[in-house]
């Protein structure tokens, strides 16, 4: 099934502001908070989707992206994919705790899922950015690459907890486990209550008491990681896309960051590209554009061959269509754009030249410009009056 439009998920227009954007997701969090619809199944997934239309609108440089490409300038697809598909609850909690009030998940007294949500703060790992180098083709077809990078991954020794084993862990004293301590003060308009996170745990609720020795206590180490990811076809020069999840990970089983891979587009030996247009510079001889001729033509998957008629004259643009490049948004292909260059030579042998001199004369070889011709050079020179 597509995905609906992002504004119209939240029902704002394309112009709304932050604000605007901010208040509409509250509504529709709230309509469809777990708390309010318990068990309702297509509630969840309208929370989901409120959410996920959120965390891009809400970001600048993903909002921009989404406007110029839609979904497929994201690339979503729920956990391996681009964009901001496959979030789960705990992402939606710890992403926009602010918009529930106090970083908390629950309006309505319960918590989500019966048993109460803890306003602990969950760790977010780094983003990571990598640039990756396309062929023309590889743009043309889309294409799977499988890149190595250096990153913060979970310890494997204590998977991801930072402690030894399950029993080195203490409640936090200072905040009772909550993750957060309230302090009441006493102003002039009566009693104030803020909360904040906890200076001792750092908002986690509870303390290591014996730290894993591989990671001392982190969660995470440097290593390396081969990831696969898929590129749609169509993407350009500086182009980014967001893997979610295969950033770095997060200290002690946190959300990891996001994998962000910058698009460099490597330089075709003949083809020039202009958006989804391909653009060939073809060079004949004057004899081949007097008597004509065939020529093949370099595409992207192969050579093709283009008559080249008689008489043709130079800077004659010849249309191959639905040889260039497809849209990112699936809205159909370019067209391949030949210019016909004719080539003059420097220099020419005697024997060449004595031709050439009889030609001079000749009764075909004198200028004979056509109407439509003259109509171009007067064109012309009044740009240049």
């Amino acid at each position: 099934m597509s995905k609906r439009d992002y504004y119209e998920v939240l029902g704002v227009s394309k112009s709304a502001s932050e604000a605007e954007l901010k208040k509409a997701y509250r509504k529709k969090a709230i309509q469809f908070h777990p708390d309010k619809n318990p068990d309702d199944k297509q509630a969840e997934e309208n929370f989901k989707e409120a959410a996920e239309a959120y965390e891009v609108l809400s970001n600048p440089e993903k909002r921009q992206r989404y406007d110029q490409f839609g979904h497929s300038g994201m690339s979503g697809s729920a956990g391996g994919g681009f964009g901001g598909g496959g979030m789960n609850m705990e992402d939606i909690f710890s992403h926009f705790g602010d918009i529930f009030g106090g970083g908390g998940g629950s309006f309505f007294g319960g918590g989500f899922g019966g048993g109460g949500r803890s306003s602990r703060r969950v760790n977010r790992g780094s983003n990571l950015r990598v640039k990756v180098k396309l062929t023309l083709k590889e743009i043309a077809e889309g294409v799977e690459k499988k890149i190595k990078v250096k990153k913060q991954v979970e310890c494997k020794s204590c998977s991801g907890s930072g402690a030894k084993d399950g029993s080195s862990f203490s409640t936090c004293s200072t905040c009772h486990g909550s993750g957060q301590v309230t302090r009441i003060q006493n102003t002039i308009l009566g009693q104030m209550q803020t909360s904040s996170t906890c200076p001792t745990c750092g908002g986690e609720g509870k303390i290591i008491t014996n730290k894993c020795t591989s990671c001392a206590g982190e969660g995470i180490v440097q290593d390396e990681e081969v990831i696969t990811i898929n590129i749609p076809a169509g993407v350009a020069e500086g182009m980014q896309l967001s893997v979610s999840g295969r950033g770095n990970a997060a200290r002690r089983g946190g959300v990891n960051g996001d994998l962000l891979i910058l698009v460099h587009e490597e330089e075709h030996p003949e083809l020039i590209r202009d958006e989804n247009d391909l653009l060939y510079n073809l060079f004949i001889s004057i004899p081949d554009s007097i008597l004509g001729t065939a020529v093949e033509i370099p595409t992207i998957e192969n050579k093709v061959k283009v008559k080249i008629d008689a008489g043709t004259q130079p800077g004659k643009i010849l249309r191959l269509r639905g040889k260039g490049l497809p849209d990112i948004n699936g809205y159909g292909r370019g067209d391949l754009l030949v210019k016909i260059n004719v080539w003059i030579p420097n220099s020419i042998s005697k024997d060449e030249k004595k031709i050439l001199e009889k030609l001079q004369i000749s009764e075909s070889f004198t200028p004979k410009p056509t109407a439509h011709e003259k109509s171009f050079f007067k064109k012309v020179k009044n740009f240049f009056d």
